[in-house]
């Protein structure tokens, strides 16, 4: 797996404040809006965090087979290649496969390529956005900075909404904490001992949902909700995609409204997929953009809320990352909020700007339960105030201007009506004012494949499907989260 990376932020910085409209009230809810990217720096008293740099997983590989692709025919496939499958991610379709590290590359390369392979990529190993380290409410800036305080005249989050901090655990024995905590998972080993082996996660839950107004400690954006501890990382504080994506599923099937990751993931197919899936379920995701100082220039993630940092006067944090995917921007430096064994610390990064956001859209859906989850994305994004140049900007690119228009979408060939044979090419058109990121294509409504191109000609192999009527229909995505749909084409076999 590759190190998480931190999503691209607008230069525009739509600020930290947000008026988030339940829609099921007439009152506004001045929430906290996450600009993705969730930088450490290192804490207030010290310097930033010294860890080894992240990498490949030297033996992994993720490895999603077509939806048409039988399970004999899996394996066929993976004993040709030379690989043994480790464990399957369900219901994601994704495979984690152990290859000699002298050959992963060409097993990449060679699977990356093959027709009954949607995609491959390495298992990345990523390190956490953040550090803590000092304490209380009055130095807590950041609350009052997103308008936390008026948002909990309204509500200060239900216990019926649960945040999933997927990270090194929680230390479930901090007072600020302990009442808080669900029974969680250890996605890494595989049982259900959630503690904090590291200290992020704990300083991450805090900032998202750590008890408030008991007359101690700190005081958190979502203090009325419960946290479901998912641990997904080794003993230093380093996940993977897979283990991201594995947590993404369990909290889902838990019952979680609300996702943390303070890693930066955004790059993966697998964690996409499993991001999807969460959304599916009525979830909505915060991600840490990244604390490299970078500009990243993949394509906003319709499934991800990805958030970059500020400071206290409403600047781009130095070390936050930029790029087209930047959803929102929070407060990222000198957060104050709880740390291991009950005491209380300063932690800077995008790593505590997306829990602050992970916040945000729990009040909102305590608010308003009935809200999908891109209703939810969309009143943060839509209500975050505007900082810089009017509009959404994408950094160093000069472009302002809200984009609210979907991608048109054509399928040009096969036409509706048509009689279509064994191997069947679907060609797509897609068109957008600011380009398009991603094209999916559908088949009887299930999810078939993906392109980045605008203009992809998809092959469906017909061999396994039943003869009579099938459906094509495909879906395009543009950088400011907007998709549109084509028409249905209907063919027969």
């Amino acid at each position: 797996m590759k190190p998480l990376t931190q999503e691209p932020i607008p230069q525009n910085r739509l600020s930290v404040r947000t008026q988030i409209r339940a829609r099921a009230s007439a009152a506004a809810i001045p929430i906290v809006s996450a600009m993705f990217a969730v930088a450490l720096v290192g804490s207030l008293l010290g310097a930033p965090l010294a860890i080894a740099a992240p990498g490949r997983a030297a033996d992994r590989l993720l490895v999603k087979p077509k939806g048409d692709l039988s399970e004999a025919a899996v394996q066929s496939l993976f004993a040709e290649q030379g690989v043994a499958e480790l464990k399957a991610l369900h219901p994601l379709g994704v495979r984690v496969l152990q290859v000699h590290p002298d050959r992963l590359a060409k097993v990449l390369h060679r699977l990356s390529h093959h027709s009954d392979i949607e995609f491959a990529e390495p298992d990345e190993i990523l390190a956490p956005d953040a550090v803590p380290n000092d304490s209380y409410y009055s130095s807590e800036w950041h609350l009052p900075k997103i308008g936390a305080p008026s948002a909990w005249d309204l509500t200060t989050g239900s216990t019926g909404v649960i945040i999933a901090i997927l990270d090194t655990g929680v230390d479930g024995t901090h007072p600020e904490l302990a009442a808080k905590m669900l029974p969680g998972w250890n996605v890494y080993d595989n049982n259900d001992n959630t503690s904090d082996v590291y200290g992020h996660g704990t300083a991450v839950a805090g900032a998202a949902a750590a008890a408030s107004n008991n007359g101690s400690g700190v005081a958190a954006v979502a203090w009325g909700c419960k946290i479901l501890p998912v641990r997904i990382s080794d003993l230093n504080g380093y996940a993977t995609y897979s283990t991201i994506a594995s947590g993404l599923t369990y909290a889902a099937d838990h019952g979680a409204r609300v996702a943390n990751v303070s890693f930066r993931a955004s790059d993966s197919s697998t964690v996409a997929s499993a991001a999807q899936y969460f959304q599916s379920k009525g979830g909505v995701v915060a991600m840490a953009a990244g604390n490299e100082s970078t500009f990243v220039s993949s394509a906003d993630n319709p499934y991800l809320l990805t958030v970059s940092a500020t400071d206290s006067n409403d600047a781009m944090a130095s070390f936050s990352n930029t790029g087209n995917n930047i959803d929102l921007a929070a407060p990222g430096v000198n957060i104050y909020t709880t740390t291991r064994g009950g005491a209380y610390g300063l932690a800077t990064g995008t790593s505590f700007s997306a829990p602050i956001v992970a916040g945000a859209a729990a009040l909102v859906i305590s608010a308003n339960p009935a809200l999908s989850a891109a209703q939810v994305q969309d009143i943060l994004k839509q209500n975050a105030d505007d900082l810089g140049a009017a509009g959404w900007d994408r950094a160093a690119l000069g472009s302002s201007g809200t984009d609210t228009t979907a991608p048109v979408v054509t399928i040009s060939s096969p036409a509706n009506g048509t009689t279509v044979g064994r191997n069947v090419q679907v060609h797509v058109q897609a068109g957008d004012e600011v380009g398009v990121s991603r094209v999916d294509l559908f088949i009887d409504g299930r999810y078939y494949t993906s392109s980045a191109s605008a203009t992809p000609v998809f092959g469906w192999n017909t061999r396994r499907a039943v003869r009579g009527a099938h459906t094509i229909q495909a879906y395009g995505y543009d950088g400011a989260g907007n998709v549109g749909a084509s028409a249905v084409v209907t063919v027969y076999k």
